[in-house]
């Protein structure tokens, strides 16, 4: 038996949230609100329907925050993942991490796996608040922030509607391995090199949308986050997944192999799970011209209709 890492639930208990609504926001960007995390301020975007059916949490990946992650804007295409699920009645939210995007780093100066899967219990807990005649939110992960995402629904699971893992999956016989992390933070310098990496599929990836979102990207995040600790993703078990759960990736995804997504899906203790795979499409599948076949994937799941007798 491989050791794991658990959360403690007073992590949770302990954790409070409040929100302002920050002065001079335009009618036509996203609401920005900002919630406690134990005391560290966390930025938080949202695009919402005036009655929405539903309520959807995004976590963003590794390198950028969240709003070129969810809220692309490229002129004369329809990119805004946030803005899409808003037009299909889910209010839509979008968590920057702590060092990333609007969301300052704390003293530390890192950002763990635990304490970012905190952070994220901290402001599901306070986005249900405020929609509490709705479902509970989902979950909705890219990447590493669907890593995030997996750890936050095991700690929580009864404070989730769903979960989507987006962009992830692995052996689930495999450990993940740390790096030696160095005294300090680096704070290396983000590159537009970087920012063009996951794209890899041309055919999906008109130059408009690649050149918007390398411009976004380096505003939002021109400092790459500094991170320690992923031993702790050790503690994601698919056999702990009780919540229903959709795992999504884009058929060019190098970093989702088939074989290791349908070991993953098969363990995931859940009996209401789906997987889908979007053609054509890499790591990026929802700001590419997959966008809307990303975006049908997932409200198509967090509306399917309930089992009846």
């Amino acid at each position: 038996m491989r050791p794991r890492l658990l959360f403690s639930a007073a992590i949770v208990l302990a954790m409070m949230a409040w929100a302002i609504r920050p002065a001079g926001q335009t009618a036509a960007g996203p609401e920005r609100f900002t919630v406690q995390s134990e005391g560290h301020p966390m930025a938080v975007w949202a695009r919402f329907p005036e009655t929405p059916r539903g309520v959807v949490l995004l976590l963003h990946g590794r390198t950028w925050s969240s709003r070129p992650d969810f809220d692309l804007q490229v002129p004369g295409l329809e990119r805004s993942v946030m803005a899409s699920l808003a037009a299909r009645g889910f209010a839509a939210y979008a968590l920057d991490m702590r060092g990333y995007g609007e969301t300052p780093r704390d003293k530390t100066g890192w950002l763990t796996p635990r304490r970012a899967a905190a952070d994220a219990i901290n402001v599901v807990n306070w986005v249900a608040a405020r929609h509490s005649a709705l479902p509970r939110p989902a979950l909705v992960g890219w990447s590493r922030g669907a890593m995030v995402g997996m750890l936050a629904a095991q700690v929580v699971p009864a404070r989730v509607s769903a979960l989507v893992l987006f962009g992830f999956a692995f052996d689930p016989d495999l450990e993940f391995v740390d790096v030696p992390a160095p005294d300090k933070p680096l704070e290396l310098k983000n590159t537009p090199a970087a920012a063009t990496s996951d794209f890899i599929s041309p055919a999906v990836t008109p130059r408009a949308m690649v050149d918007a979102f390398v411009a976004q990207a380096m505003k939002a995040d021109p400092i790459l986050a500094d991170l320690k600790n992923d031993v702790e993703f050790n503690a994601l078990e698919p056999s702990r997944v009780n919540v229903p759960t959709l795992v999504l990736f884009g058929a060019r995804d190098p970093g989702v192999p088939m074989a290791d997504a349908g070991k993953f899906f098969a363990a995931l203790a859940t009996g209401d799970k789906q997987m889908i795979v979007l053609p054509g499409s890499d790591h990026a599948a929802q700001i590419e011209d997959t966008h809307d076949a990303w975006i049908a994937s997932v409200v198509n799941f967090l509306t399917r209709p309930a089992a009846r007798r």
